[in-house]
């Protein structure tokens, strides 16, 4: 089964996914990453004395040991600009979501949910963009297309999701889809690539990520729907159009 996560900034895949990501690496699984930004305009640069290239270069290198502590199977950082996906023409972030859709041919393409759940602009931007290219592909490419959209969220009875240094948004027991369950040894997998987000060690350790997440990764499926929530994020997957190569 081969995953492509999508998100727009370093530390976004290890603010929650981390764990489910280790997960489905251990059980044999292909996980991809592709982030939109190097994040270099986070307000982290100004206590470090750094320009947003500078920044955007050390989150790069801090990425690069996530992808060695994960063992990804693949990682793709962009340059498009951190804190503006809102500002550009989403077009051209839209082709580059397909792009590499079409290479990797991926079964499963999780992204943020609506809500991006910090409800920063660049997760918004990211959700609807590839929600867009999702939708666009199993017209245009049924047998490329991904088997299923996976919404990365909280659960709405997250304890304490208003705490912290940022208002999480939840989603209610109704629209979950799936839950993946994680181990002591994902979790562990997912603190240490946590852990190489050093330049964010002091946020990291005022919102507790993976405190808040608990020992389940819940996700909403795009245009799904499952009671109970699914086991998996390859379970009960819907079939590729013929000739696909999934």
């Amino acid at each position: 089964m081969r995953f492509l996560y999508i998100f727009p900034h370093p530390d976004d895949e290890c603010f929650g996914p981390a764990p489910g990501m280790a997960r489905q690496l251990r059980e044999g699984h292909e996980v991809h990453l592709l982030t939109l930004t190097r994040g270099g305009a986070t307000k982290q640069r100004h206590r470090l004395g750094l320009t947003v290239g500078e920044m955007g270069e050390v989150r790069l290198a801090e990425m690069r040991r996530v992808e060695e502590v994960l063992g990804l199977t693949g990682m793709e950082v962009l340059d498009l600009p951190d804190s503006g996906l809102a500002e550009i023409d989403p077009r051209l972030i839209e082709d580059v979501v397909r792009e590499a859709i079409l290479e990797l041919v991926p079964d499963v393409v999780v992204t943020y949910a609506v809500h991006g759940i910090s409800g920063f602009r660049d997760h918004l931007v990211t959700h609807a963009v590839v929600k867009r290219v999702y939708c666009e592909l199993r017209d245009e490419a049924p047998d490329r297309a991904p088997r299923r959209l996976a919404l990365f969220t909280l659960a709405e009875e997250e304890e304490d999701a208003g705490d912290g240094p940022f208002t999480l948004r939840t989603s209610p027991p109704d629209l979950i889809d799936a839950g993946i369950a994680i181990s002591r040894s994902d979790l562990a997998k997912g603190l240490e690539a946590l852990a190489c987000y050093e330049t964010y060690r002091e946020v990291i350790e005022r919102a507790d990520p993976l405190g808040r997440i608990g020992d389940t990764i819940w996700f909403e499926l795009f245009e799904e729907s499952h009671a109970p929530p699914l086991s998996s994020l390859e379970e009960r997957l819907p079939p590729r159009a013929a000739g696909g190569t999934g």
